[in-house]
């Protein structure tokens, strides 16, 4: 089971504004950028996000996403009608989460959403990061890692810069865990 985390950023590292906003990042769109998530989409099986995420991917149109989504949530009660053969709701931690994609027969998962990232981490479940980085600094919002018992090491593997002043950096994990010193 491989798992990838594909997801932009400001140059201070948030992934939105405090109150979700992406509106930051919407100004980069383009179609050179939509045809790199739809080439990445061809790489994977499915998508796991959290309540958060699903909630404001809601709001797109079209739908983004070609491939089955799993929603992690413990306080959603269910997905809307028009989604039901689009996505699933699923009450489980991460390790039990790919436990279950695997034996649906799922094994190249796309990581996505700030709280969700955050815990795979921690269980040291990613296995590559993609990140886009804007060139902006909007100050505040929500992170996209948080405090690791743990270093998780990655290398560099590839950069693509986007004529519209994105850079994408993409990273493959090289060691599994390394305790930080006492």
């Amino acid at each position: 089971m491989r798992t990838i985390v594909y997801i932009g950023t400001s140059l201070d590292n948030f992934i939105a504004r405090e109150n979700g906003d992406i509106d930051w990042l919407m100004e980069y769109s383009s179609p050179e950028v939509f045809q790199s998530f739809d080439i990445f989409q061809q790489r994977i099986d499915c998508v796991v996000m959290g309540r958060g995420t699903f909630e404001k991917v809601l709001s797109f149109e079209p739908w983004p996403y070609q491939k089955r989504v799993f929603v992690l949530s413990k306080s959603l009660n269910q997905i809307p009608g028009s989604l039901k053969d689009k996505a699933e709701l699923i009450e489980t931690s991460p390790k039990e989460t790919l436990d279950y994609l695997s034996q649906k027969g799922y094994s190249t998962i796309y990581v996505d959403g700030g709280k969700v990232i955050q815990s795979f981490l921690k269980e040291n479940l990613i296995d590559e990061l993609i990140i886009t980085t804007a060139p902006v600094l909007i100050g505040k919002g929500i992170p996209l890692f948080g405090p690791l018992d743990f270093d998780i090491k990655f290398k560099l593997v590839k950069t693509n810069a986007f004529s519209n002043g994105l850079v994408m950096n993409c990273y493959e994990r090289i060691q599994r865990t390394m305790k930080n010193p006492a």
